[in-house]
């Protein structure tokens, strides 16, 4: 069976393969696979193809992925979103450790804490006084329920005892519309849609929810060395196979992204949005999924967030 299996792995690959997105085109995970594919495909000599399966909160691209023959030909582009969904959702089509085999994590980026200029707080620690003399008298939006800004900010408000609303959308490019126009007024916004309305001061940047500043925006500081010490949430996006994929087939596939994310020019197209690259490895990948599933379910239980109530 071994010598199967790594007689597999040497013909690997010879056909397409296809990278599954749980996401309609268009948007920052999409636009992220949309950037790697090119040079997967140039590093793996075979064409990688972007196919969209949005719907059911991600979960119809994931069970297409973990119930797909595991030769390597069906991959997904998975979102940070994967490692919250088992604490929000009491059905879900498959086991996020048990189902898939880690190959790398392409990309991380933070959000950005952000407020209508018109808020009277100008740092995390106003905002958080601000807050404390008006418990459910302010909101935040989103682009949905359960979502990593979601999280992000009942992070946040559980770090700090605050009292603020949540008002979910159906995506976040209306609850961002609705901060600048002063009808919410806060959200924990990515910094892909965020950070040009606060350059042309349209927001209010309070901090990155990263551990540290982002290199695109280095003079935002970050939530954590501003008023609420330990804070740390960053969105990711990385690509899983299916559970007994060949070592040797992900450890191909791994080789190629690691590749394609330190390409200069794919590196510098992720830089000029906020985004760092990463390529690590299927190991270390493992590890933040782990981690992350601990810690959301931490957090809605601390938040007293119900499951299935997106």
């Amino acid at each position: 069976m071994a010598v199967s299996a790594l007689v597999v792995a040497q013909d690997y690959p010879s056909k397409p393969i296809r990278l599954i997105l749980p996401v309609a085109p268009g948007g920052g995970i999409d636009l992220s696979a949309r950037r790697i594919s090119p040079k997967l495909t140039e590093y793996l000599g075979r064409p990688v193809v972007i196919e969209n399966r949005a719907g059911a909160s991600t979960t119809i691209a994931g069970e297409a992925v973990a119930r797909a023959a595991p030769d390597g030909y069906t991959l997904l582009m998975g979102t940070s979103t994967l490692t919250i969904l088992p604490s929000i959702l009491t059905k879900i089509p498959y086991d996020l450790i048990r189902d898939f085999a880690p190959v790398s994590q392409v990309v991380q980026m933070p959000n950005i804490l952000v407020s209508h200029p018109s808020l009277p707080a100008r740092s995390v620690k106003d905002l958080i006084t601000f807050a404390k003399t008006r418990p459910g008298q302010l909101n935040f939006g989103t682009g949905g329920f359960g979502g990593n800004p979601h999280l992000a900010m009942e992070l946040f408000l559980t770090k700090t005892g605050l009292k603020i609303v949540h008002v979910p959308y159906k995506s976040q490019g209306p609850a961002v519309a609705d901060v600048m126009a002063g009808h919410l007024h806060m959200m924990m916004a990515n910094i892909l849609s965020s950070l040009p309305h606060v350059n042309n001061s349209r927001l209010r940047a309070y901090g990155v929810t990263s551990a540290k500043r982002a290199s695109v925006a280095h003079a935002i500081p970050t939530i954590a060395e501003t008023g609420v010490p330990g804070y740390e949430v960053v969105q990711w996006y990385g690509i899983l196979a299916p559970a007994n994929t060949p070592r040797e087939i992900i450890a191909k596939i791994h080789g190629a992204t690691a590749r394609a994310v330190q390409d200069p020019g794919v590196k510098e197209s992720f830089f000029g949005d906020g985004g760092e690259t990463i390529g690590s490895t299927p190991d270390d990948f493992a590890a933040v999924i782990r981690a992350e599933l601990g810690k959301w379910s931490k957090v809605v239980k601390d938040a007293g967030i119900k499951p299935d109530q997106i």
